[in-house]
Parts: structure tokens; sequence; C-alpha cells
């Protein structure tokens, strides 16, 4: 199995060329390994160890992994705390956030025996917007051969819209290029034409929001190597190649909110999220048993199913009481009613998002929920009666090592943003590389104006 399928697609490429088009520092500089008998932890290569940090509304998740000898992803290490300082996918309160991300870094780290200094890390939210565009541009060059630079201009092209100030761009996802009239080129580089047109998917989110997800990582100690869309980090992890070549929609249940991408020939063409998800379930738990919001979220997780059976009738549940009353046996068909209503509400919706895009008649592959809303008994056959479409949950896989607790839906984003970095790593156009191409070509040029300059020299002479 190649790199690229295993760990999927190819990243974000205008992000890398973007950054190598500034010239801009790592943003994590080497440093010294400590040495094994004053530490007593691991040693790994720097750049063979990677980490998510998945910031939701109902918890924090740091994941470590290492790629091996024979580039096989593992988790070596899962830490999870309790998240009180988002709302709905957005910080609210700073110190609370800190203290979740440093709580969960150090369980990850004793788990894993080595230290995190720098993550990937997911962003969310209703604050998310996303359009597609295009750019075109003249292939630069004598030769008119597509290079780099050329990719670059386009990018630039292609990103020039019109943001308001209280904005910036998240990411800008390559969809295909165009040479000549020629569509369906994922890498034109190398290719010969005169004009490159390329078709991205743009995600713009609130600069505060991006602002201070940087603040509270930098705050528990942390470097920031990229900032990741939840959904498209997810879809590194559940989605197959396969499934989004033919289109798929991938519909990512988080506590906070509802993500939704759609892929379809290979690339990400539509981006929502909606401002729903578990915590809104946990919410009309607590109110309809009159019990309090933590009895609620562990009501939900041991007995919460969305499609109502003959025995649950007769099932009871303990509910307990709030503020010190006695508790309450209720039948489990009274949960499913009071989950039920509100799951339809947040499909119903992703369905009209769906619609609202080009892509709804795509989807050939059908839907996969993930998340941790898709753990809640009877959603796919609920989702399947709503979409009208095959739906599956969507697993994490492709690594290896701590499978057991890594992999769970309510992990996929934390996983896939590891693949994001892996991909990215991989697919890195380094400026070594470019600024090597360009000095060959200068010293080429200065050759021949040399050879030039002796050939009207001796032609006089």
């Amino acid at each position: 199995m190649s790199k690229r399928a295993y760990f999927g697609d190819t990243p974000d490429l205008f992000t890398v060329l973007e950054r190598n088009n500034h010239k801009r520092k790592p943003l994590v500089e080497p440093k010294p390994v400590p040495a094994p008998e004053k530490t007593g932890r691991k040693q790994y290569a720097v750049n063979r160890i990677y980490s998510g940090l998945d910031i939701g509304t109902n918890k924090i998740a740091v994941i470590i992994a290492e790629v091996d000898e024979h580039e096989m992803l593992n988790v070596i290490g899962v830490g999870m705390a309790p998240s009180d300082g988002l709302r709905r996918g957005v910080v609210v309160n700073l110190e609370k956030t800190v203290q979740s991300i440093t709580r969960a870094v150090k369980e990850v780290e004793l788990m894993a025996g080595v230290e995190v200094d720098s993550v990937y890390v997911g962003i969310a939210g209703d604050h998310i917007r996303s359009i597609n565009s295009r750019g075109v541009v003249a292939v630069s060059g004598p030769d008119h051969e597509i290079k780099a630079d050329d990719i670059r201009r386009v990018t630039e092209a292609a990103k020039a819209v019109s943001l308001p100030i209280d904005r910036e761009i998240i990411h800008v996802i390559p969809q295909e290029y165009i040479v000549d009239d020629q569509g369906s080129i994922k890498t034109p580089i190398g290719f010969s034409g005169v004009r490159l047109e390329a078709e991205v998917h743009i995600v713009t989110g609130a600069v505060t929001s991006a602002q201070n997800i940087y603040r509270c990582v930098q705050r528990a100690g942390l470097k920031v190597k990229n900032l990741v869309l939840e959904p498209l980090a997810s879809s590194y992890s559940v989605l197959g190649d396969d499934e989004k070549e033919i289109g798929v929609g991938l519909i990512d249940l988080g506590g906070g909110t509802t993500d939704i991408a759609l892929f379809y020939e290979g690339s990400i063409r539509h981006t929502a999220v909606i401002g729903l998800g578990g915590r809104n379930v946990t919410n009309d738990i607590a109110q309809g048993l009159r019990t309090p919001l933590d009895q609620a979220e562990k009501i939900k997780l041991k007995y919460g199913c969305t499609l109502g059976r003959r025995e649950d009738q007769t099932e009871m549940i303990e509910v307990p009481g709030v503020g010190g009353r006695p508790s309450s046996l209720v039948p489990k068909s009274f949960l499913t009613e009071i989950i039920r209503p509100r799951i339809e509400e947040i499909l119903t919706l992703a369905k009209r998002e769906v619609y609202r895009s080009d892509y709804a008649d795509f989807l050939s592959a059908g839907f996969v929920l993930t998340g941790g809303g898709s753990m809640l008994e009877g959603i796919i056959e609920l989702g399947e009666q709503i979409f009208d479409m095959p739906v599956k949950m969507g697993v994490p896989h492709g690594f290896g090592g701590l499978v057991g607790l890594a992999g769970s839906p309510i992990h996929a984003t934390g996983i896939g943003l590891i693949q994001y970095g892996i991909n990215e790593k991989e697919n890195d156009f380094s400026e070594e590389e470019t600024d090597e191409a360009h000095m060959f070509d200068s010293i080429m040029n200065w050759m021949k104006s040399i050879g030039t300059k002796f050939y009207s020299w001796s032609k006089n002479f």
C-alpha cells in the first residue's frame, strides 16, 4: 500500500505553497533531545512524532502518534479532559479552556512517554463559512512549462475574494486545475500550457475565534503547527478515496456543532456548520427528565436511542433528581421521545444544507456519520430514513497501536488531524527544492549570456 493510499488524499496544497512563498520560518524550531537518563522518556526522531488537538465543546482530546520504520502510523497516547470553556465550538472562557488542554496534555504525555511540543489543532463553530472560487493566470517562462511559481500565482488569483475585515481565510483547498481547457488535473507541475486555471474551495472563519484558539494553545505551552477545519480533518480518518471519488457526505456530530463536508471526484466541494449538537440533546434530556446536566449526559451515553422498540416501554431507567430531590423511574421509550425530535432536527437541517449545495445529486456513496453523536443507538437507521440514501458510521482507520482507545468515532477529528499533518509534510514543496530549481535556471541563463557575449566578442575580433 502506498503512502498516499494509506494516509489519504492530497492536503491543502495552496496553504503549503503560500507558506513557502512568504518564506515563513518554521513554527517549530529543532530542539536538542534530552538524555534518556535524565528524563526517563522514550526518544523518537522529532519529525516522526505527530500530535493532534481536538478542542471540542464537550471534551478536549490530544492524540500522539508515531510513524515507524515501515511507514505505519501507530497511536502511542490518548489524553482527554472535560471541556468547560467552549460554546458551540467557540472559546468563551480562555482560562478554563487552557486548563482543560493542560490536563489532556499531561494525561497523553504520561501514557505515551513523550512530551507534546507542537500540535495540529482543529477549528469548528458556526462562524465557519465557505465558498468556491476560480483563478486564471498566464503560464510564465519561455518554455511554458508550469512550475511552482505558476501555482502560487494562480492561488493568489483564486483567493482574491472580498472578505469582511473580521474574517480570515483558514484553507484554500484545490479542487482541480485546468491547463488550456484540459480539466480534472490534480497536480499540473510539469505540464506545458499557456493558460492555467484553478478551482478552489475557500474556508473562512472569524478572526477573533481563530485568535482565541491560538492563544489557548500557546498559553498551554504548545505551538500550533496548523489550524485545520474539523470536518476536513475527520475526512482523513473515516473516508476512503473511493468514497470521495464517487461522492460522499460527511456529517460530524459534535458536542456543540454539527459539521458537514461534501466530496466529489476526490475533492472537497462544500462545507457547512450547523449550530446544534450533542450538548443540545443533553439539555433536552435534563429538562425533560428534570435531572442535572451531568446526569443527563450519563443517561444519554448509556441509554440514548433514536428509534423506539416495543420492549422500551417496559424497560425502566432510574433518573437522579435535582438539588437532592429523590430519584424517579421512567420508561426508556420516554427518553427516546425526548432524543429523537432533536436528532431529526439536526439531520433535517443537514439535509437542507446538502440541497443548498450543487452536489446533492452527486453523493453516490451516501453519507457517513461520525463524532460522538453518531454513537447513539438507531441513528444510522434514522439517517437512512431522512436522507433516503445509504448511511454508515465513520470509524477512524489507517493506524495501529492503541486502536482500542483511539478507534472510536469520538476521535475521528484527533486521528484525522495527525493524518492531515502527515500528508501536509509529505506533499510539501520545500523552499530548498524550489530555490535549487531557481538557482539552476539562473546559472543556465548566466551561462547563455556569457556564451552570447563571447560569441559577439570573437566575431568582432
